[in-house]
Order: C-alpha cells, then sequence, then structure tokens
C-alpha cells in the first residue's frame, strides 16, 4: 500500500467536487450544514449557494494536486497541501465577498 495516502487525497478531493457540483447545479441553500445556514442569512440565497460551490471546488484542487504529488513523494505533498489551502481558501474569499 504505498500509494494509500495518494489514493486517499484523490478520493477526498473528489468526494468535494462531488459536492461542489450537487451544491452549483441545484443551487439549494438547505444543502449546507444547519450550523452554516444559522450564521449567515444571504439575501439571495441561491447566489450564495452557487457561490460557494465555486469556493468549495476550487478548494478541493488542494488535496487533488496534493494526492498527485503524494505518488511522487509524501512530504512535498503535505507542504503542497497547507501551501494550497491557504492559497485555496484566500481566493476563495475573493469570490464570497460579494455575497451577502
Amino acid at each position: 500500500m504505498d500509494y494509500g495516502f495518494s489514493i486517499l487525497m484523490l478520493i477526498f478531493a473528489g468526494a468535494i467536487l462531488l459536492y461542489a457540483a450537487v451544491l452549483a447545479l441545484t443551487k439549494d441553500y438547505k444543502m449546507l450544514p444547519y450550523r452554516a445556514r444559522n450564521s449567515v442569512k444571504p439575501k439571495d440565497p441561491k447566489r450564495y449557494a452557487f457561490q460557494l460551490s465555486k469556493a468549495i471546488a476550487l478548494t478541493a484542487a488542494a488535496p487533488a494536486l496534493c494526492g498527485l504529488i503524494a505518488f511522487w513523494h509524501p512530504v512535498p505533498a503535505v507542504i503542497v497541501l497547507i501551501a494550497g489551502l491557504v492559497v485555496c481558501l484566500w481566493l476563495a474569499t475573493k469570490i464570497m465577498k460579494n455575497v451577502h
């Protein structure tokens, strides 16, 4: 099981992308966890759900890239995961900035 970490990270990224795709297609605000729905009351829930799905899909890029790099070596993959998450979450805040 030399590539277990790589495969698990790719599966995790795929699951996140699947959730983002379903959220984008349905634009259903109620697909968000209950605690998240209570803390944010957007004026346009469908637009908010769509923008959030884009942010979630972008964030899935970090574990996907980590999984691909982990086929080569696991230590740089963890570094790429941390740095990738920081960059992706920063970009996600830019996507969600104008959605209230």
